[in-house]
This record gives structure tokens, C-alpha cells and sequence, in this order.
């Protein structure tokens, strides 16, 4: 299967090449190619297990890989420089307990180099916690720690961000207004790759990867994927493209749509 091919007249910003991780007899990534462009948010969509999360820790060089490559940037992962123009936000936390919301948040702003007092306020409303900027992580409630761990990961303001299920735990209103955010960083040219396994947001995201089993089983806009499965739902939608039914028994000899 072909790759994701970057908007016309762009260059790819993240681009993958016959990228393979195998742990032990298996290929949690299998021979995966991507090419994705700037200003475009992409949803890498599947179950648990299929292989999104080492995907994208391959991408970023947290993982090195069995085989092929992946370039950020035009600079070929893993590499310390290129880290400083990357955001990821893993689906763990990745904040310190006993810092407060502040220090966090001022913490991994100077680990990337972000000076601006002004940024630290800017992400801190977006993530509503600047009533909570004196506050210890570990007295926030899950979704608010969520919540911070988005924050840290906007506060450079890189052009290239990895977020791995980013709404877990946050409630829908706010969920909508991240969303909102994340569409206008897509427009001023950041590239967003996010990890779901919820088929909800799928359609919030200009281009689509379905993934299973550490392969891209099909891709492209939610409208056209779901053209090609003949389903009015992206749910139902992937289920095809596995040769599953809408209740995931196997259909025979259903090989889904190419």
C-alpha cells in the first residue's frame, strides 16, 4: 500500500520509509510508509495493540527501529537536534508529581528552550489551569494531569506534534475547544499526527491512517474511506477494511476494500 502523500506543491515534514520494529517473532510495525505535509492534521486510528503507540515512538527516535527509516524534518531519526522542534505527548503522564502546575509547565518549557512568560500563560488558559498554577500535579484530578500534559507538550510551540489519545480523561466541552486549538496550529503549519482508538474524532482530522496490526490496512479522507467501505460510519467503516463484520466475527473470504 502506497503511503500518505503531502498536500501538492509541499515537501513531507514526517516521512516514513519501509519503517519495521519487531520484538522478538513480532512485527508490532510492518513495513509502514507515511509522508505527511505540513498545516494537516492526521489520525492514526486502531485498537489497542495494533501498533500506533511504537509507530509514533518510532517517528519521534524514542524507539530504535528494525528497519527502514524515518525522517522529521529531513533529519533522520533519532536525533537531539531535531527533538527541540517536536511535541509529543504519550498516552502515560509525563509530568512530575510534586512540582506544582507552574513548575511543571516552566520546567519542560526550558528543556526546549521556550523563554516566553507570556507562552506559559497562553497554554495554561487553553488547558484552563491557570487558577491551578500554584497547585502540586499530584493533587490535580486525572483529567486536570491530562490535561498538564498537554500543556507541557504546546509550550515551545513546536511545528510538529505527536499526540497519543490527547483527550483521554478530558470532558467534552474542553475536548471540543482542544480540537479548536489544534485546527488553528494546523493552519499556521504545524503537522499533527493523533493516536486514537476512538472513531468519533476521526473526522476532525483532514487525513486518515487505519492501522491493525502494524499495518496501514487503508487511508485517506473519513469521506472517502467510507465511500470506498460502503458504511456511513468510520467505525463500521474500519471494521470492513479488516474483512470483520459489524459485530468483528471475520467475514469469509472478505478481503475489504484496496
Amino acid at each position: 500500500m502506497d503511503g500518505v502523500a503531502p498536500t501538492p506543491g509541499t515537501s513531507p515534514v514526517v516521512v516514513a520509509t519501509g519503517l519495521v520494529k519487531s520484538f522478538g517473532p513480532i512485527r508490532a510495525v510492518d513495513g509502514i510508509d507515511l509522508a505527511l505535509a505540513a498545516g494537516r492534521i492526521y489520525g492514526l486510528l486502531g485498537p489497542n495493540g495494533s501498533g500506533k503507540t511504537t509507530l509514533i515512538r518510532l517517528l519521534i527516535g524514542l524507539t530504535r527501529a528494525s528497519g527502514g527509516e524515518a525522517r522529521i524534518l529531513g533529519t533522520p531519526m533519532p536525533s537531539r537536534t531535531a527533538l527541540g522542534r517536536i511535541g509529543y505527548m504519550p498516552q502515560s503522564e509525563s509530568i512530575y508529581p510534586e512540582l506544582s502546575v507552574g513548575e511543571n509547565l516552566a520546567f519542560f518549557a526550558t528543556l526546549q528552550g521556550a523563554q516566553s512568560a507570556d507562552a506559559l500563560d497562553r497554554v495554561l488558559d487553553l488547558v484552563e489551569l491557570a487558577e491551578r498554577r500554584n497547585t502540586p500535579a499530584t493533587h490535580l484530578s486525572g483529567g486536570m494531569r491530562r490535561r498538564l500534559s498537554l500543556a507541557c507538550t504546546l509550550v515551545h510551540e513546536p511545528p510538529v506534534l505527536f499526540l497519543d489519545e490527547p483527550t483521554v480523561g478530558v470532558d467534552p466541552a474542553l475536548r471540543v475547544q482542544f480540537w479548536a486549538h489544534f485546527r488553528r496550529l494546523a493552519a499556521a503549519g504545524t503537522t499533527i499526527l493523533v493516536a486514537s482508538h476512538v472513531m468519533d474524532e476521526a473526522d476532525r482530522c483532514d487525513e486518515l491512517l487505519f492501522v491493525r496490526s502494524g499495518k496501514v490496512i487503508a487511508q485517506g479522507t473519513g469521506a472517502s474511506l467510507r465511500a470506498q467501505a460502503g458504511t456511513t460510519d468510520l467505525e463500521s467503516a474500519f471494521l470492513r477494511f479488516s474483512g470483520l463484520d459489524d459485530e468483528g466475527r471475520p467475514i469469509d473470504g472478505a478481503k475489504g476494500p484496496t
